[in-house]
């Protein structure tokens, strides 16, 4: 019975969605499990739910954050959107096709659309190449201009990027942590893509940068009409840069909504301890900080029903049997949380809960 509603939780609200034009990329309820093998046998024994069931849906030219903290999956529901690994279960859908069902060779000429600019741009550039070539390479590989013109190509996106043409003969070592990840974001934008996912692209880089870089993202967007998927865990950041949000906890989308709906009425309290703690500039200004008690779960043992609710404060009986609908509350505006659910709703959850708390108890009565 709880698998049925893990099933019916993740999809809802977003049928059809990948026909529709206005979205350039769709999920629908993805799932990555990493396999635990025991140590002699290597059979088995269980799986890691980094991505445990996940939908949502970016619109051309724009931004969704996605935000959450260290481990709940962020990065991974980014490497395997992008087929850097497989899926356990669930679709992804770019410009209409599910991305997951393309041959190798259909996959290759899709490359070039979805690119990535990495966390750590040190260790994502090759310490033996020079910069020019480094851009250039996926550029000669993938045939987007003549091989007569790849060398101005490289010099226009390098300018684009804030970066000179005498940077081309230099190495990695000797930038800046910045610069790096400008010849980054160049080799991404080489390709001509459509789709960047952006993997926390700041988070190394000190507060001035970081501005630099977010600026530097935005103008691109707006002259080459690029969309994004911004990985965050700063919430100041990403309300900066975002159109959408989408928050994530244990493998799980909790609440996805529009930027300014999202911050300023959080409807999920994961949520809403997220954004009290927010760092406010003025000193004299006293935040309502929600403190979240004990650390988060295993994602190989993740607790049943919805899985925040061993640290929420406002939980309920049917929070730890039954996973809540993932609804739209408001309209763009999806929520997780058997707070929100109608009276209708609750009702009938509560009586699923009765039954599954009824048949377990039965299970640990007859063991003993």
């Amino acid at each position: 019975m709880e698998e049925k509603r893990i099933d019916q939780y993740t999809a809802k609200g977003f049928e059809g969605a990948e026909n529709d034009e206005q979205y350039l990329l769709v999920v629908k309820n993805l799932k990555k499990w990493f396999p635990i093998k025991s140590s002699f046998f290597k059979v088995t024994i269980g799986n890691v739910k980094a991505v445990d069931g996940i939908s949502f849906k970016i619109k051309r030219g724009t931004t969704m954050g996605l935000v959450g903290e260290s481990g709940c999956g962020k990065s991974t529901v980014g490497r395997t959107i992008l087929r850097l690994q497989g899926k356990t279960d669930g679709q992804v859908f770019f410009d209409g096709q599910e991305i997951f069902g393309l041959s190798a060779s259909e996959l290759r000429a899709m490359r070039p659309k979805i690119q990535i600019i990495f966390q750590d741009p040190y260790s994502s550039l090759s310490p033996r190449l020079p910069i020019g070539e480094i851009i250039a390479e996926a550029v000669r590989e993938h045939e987007i201009v003549p091989k007569e013109e790849i060398d101005d190509y490289v010099t226009r996106i390098m300018h684009a990027c804030g970066l000179q043409e005498y940077h081309k003969d230099r190495y990695p070592h000797e930038f800046s942590g910045g610069q790096r990840q400008r010849i980054c974001i160049a080799r991404a934008l080489a390709l001509n893509p459509d789709f960047i996912l952006c993997d926390e692209p700041v988070s190394a880089l000190d507060v001035s940068i970081q501005a630099q870089i977010i600026n530097l993202l935005k103008e691109l967007q707006k002259d080459f009409g690029l969309t994004y998927l911004f990985i965050s865990h700063d919430l100041s950041v990403v309300e900066h840069i975002s159109d959408t949000v989408g928050v994530m906890y244990l493998g799980n989308m909790v609440e996805y909504a529009p930027t300014e709906s999202l911050f300023k009425n959080p409807k999920h309290p994961y949520t809403q301890a997220l954004l009290s703690a927010i760092p406010m500039p003025d000193p004299d200004l006293k935040m309502d900080r929600i403190i979240l008690e004990g650390s988060i779960p295993s994602p190989a043992n993740p607790p049943k029903g919805c899985k925040f609710h061993t640290r929420c404060e406002k939980c309920m009986e049917v929070c730890k049997y039954v996973q809540p609908d993932f609804d739209e509350v408001e309209p763009d505006h999806f929520c997780a949380c058997h707070l929100l659910n109608t009276p209708e709703r609750m009702a009938e959850l509560e009586a699923v809960a009765a039954e599954i708390k009824a048949q377990e108890e039965a299970a640990a009565a007859a063991k003993k």
